[in-house]
């Protein structure tokens, strides 16, 4: 059977279970195609409901973004809860802003319910390069305010070190309701607690066709008779449903993680918090719980691997911590996340059966929690929340799939370029 890549959280995951690929007919209230974050925890959600649920993956469990992410607890959306507000109404923005923070809080729930060991650490920084970056910071409270969440913390450059120890920045805000995990660890936990209530998994089974009209999901050696259809590949769902993948764009970020670093660990990053930059091309770290820096960033619109990930990352991590220029690189790996034009992620329907989630453009880790209890919701019958979200509407990327990543790279060069001026 194929295994993950070669990742920090391969290598330090505490589960390997291996579950068998699906062969035969099999048949359960709800088949839910893919087991990342969102497949497993809307698993998750109706199982706990009394619902008979199967789950099929291409690969092993976590094996795309979820398995290989920064592990950064991050709230909101890829867009700020204003501009939310302001494109899509002021109705849809209130409910919308209204479940900012709800990822972080189910992830905490999940670990709390079925003890999760998965390294969970409180706080989460965002630093600033710029006056003009620090005037979004201030912006990003108020806004957040106006919906209620304020556990928050402006920081200038001073207050900066208690969290980290470097001079690039010119300040910060803290967000106490975020944090940070380790991703394959908790997804593997939440596939656990799934079958712990009865829920089924199979594994090495890509699906090959989804019956929209009859909900039946074929793999090369089965098929699964449902009622319901979840579809949750994100940006792993290749060939299956042309309809979804047009929608995104995989795109690529990368991630390493040095060797196990005793007290200096510690003396970069104090208070165990995450840290992102502000910039629209952002870099993300944090501590590990061996002692490591784990230092991602970097994207490659369509979801190719760049020559080499250490060339890429590693003069990021060196002008941020020059004290790590002798430090031995550990693991370097990638992964994709699917992007949508609009940057906000998408749920709806396919047919009247077949249920879909994706696009949580670089927002994964909570958004997907959050959406997976939305479609778990709609399921079971309540649709009011779920229809906030599916009701917004879809923009597809201009040029199609053939020049989608070069618009894009074009498009973003604006941005690179007043992060760079810091205007």
């Amino acid at each position: 059977m194929t295994m993950h890549v070669n990742s920090y959280y391969a290598a330090t995951a505490h589960r390997q279970d291996a579950r068998p690929a699906l062969q035969g007919s099999a048949s359960a209230d709800v088949c839910v195609i893919g087991a990342g974050f969102t497949g497993i925890n809307a698993a998750v959600e109706l199982a706990e409901r009394g619902v008979s649920v199967i789950v099929l993956e291409a690969v092993r469990v976590g094996f795309g973004a979820s398995g290989r992410n920064g592990g950064q607890i991050v709230n909101g959306y890829s867009r700020e809860l204003d501009v939310i507000a302001a494109r899509y109404g002021e109705s849809a923005g209130r409910v919308i802003g209204g479940l900012a923070c709800a990822g972080g809080d189910i992830i905490r729930e999940r670990v709390r319910q079925y003890n999760i060991q998965c390294d969970l650490r409180p706080g989460m920084l965002i630093t600033a390069f710029s006056a003009r970056q620090m005037r979004g910071l201030e912006h990003h409270v108020k806004t957040w305010n106006g919906y209620g969440f304020d556990a928050f913390e402006l920081l200038d450059k001073a207050g900066l070190a208690p969290h980290v120890t470097t001079s690039r920045y010119v300040g910060g805000l803290l967000d106490k309701r975020g944090g940070h995990i380790h991703p394959l660890n908790l997804v593997q936990g939440e596939a656990a607690a799934f079958e712990a209530l009865g829920g089924r998994i199979f594994e090495g089974s890509p699906v090959i066709s989804v019956d929209m009209e009859n909900a039946v999901v074929r793999t090369a050696l089965g098929e699964v008779r449902a009622k319901t259809v979840l579809v949750c590949g994100n940006a792993y769902l290749q060939g299956v449903l042309p309809a979804l993948e047009g929608r995104v764009m995989p795109v690529s970020t990368q991630v390493m993680a040095t060797e196990p670093l005793g007290d200096e660990a510690q003396r970069l990053l104090p208070s165990d918090v995450c840290v992102e930059d502000a910039n629209y091309v952002l870099d993300y770290f944090r501590r590990t719980a061996d002692g490591r820096i784990l230092y991602g960033g970097g994207i490659v619109y369509g979801g190719h691997d760049p020559a080499s990930i250490k060339a890429k990352i590693l003069p990021h991590m060196l002008k941020t911590f020059p004290a790590l220029r002798d430090a031995k690189i550990d693991y370097a790996w990638s992964g994709n996340f699917a992007l949508t034009l609009t940057r906000f992620p998408q749920i709806g329907k396919l047919a009247p059966r077949v249920y879909f989630s994706h696009g949580d453009s670089g927002h994964g880790v909570t958004t997907t929690h959050l959406l997976a209890r939305l479609l778990a919701e709609a399921v079971t019958g309540n649709n009011t929340r779920f229809d906030v979200f599916a009701g917004l509407p879809y923009f597809p990327f201009p040029g199609g799939k053939l020049l989608r990543v070069p618009l894009t790279v074009a498009g973003s060069f604006w941005y690179r370029a007043r992060d760079a001026l810091g205007v």
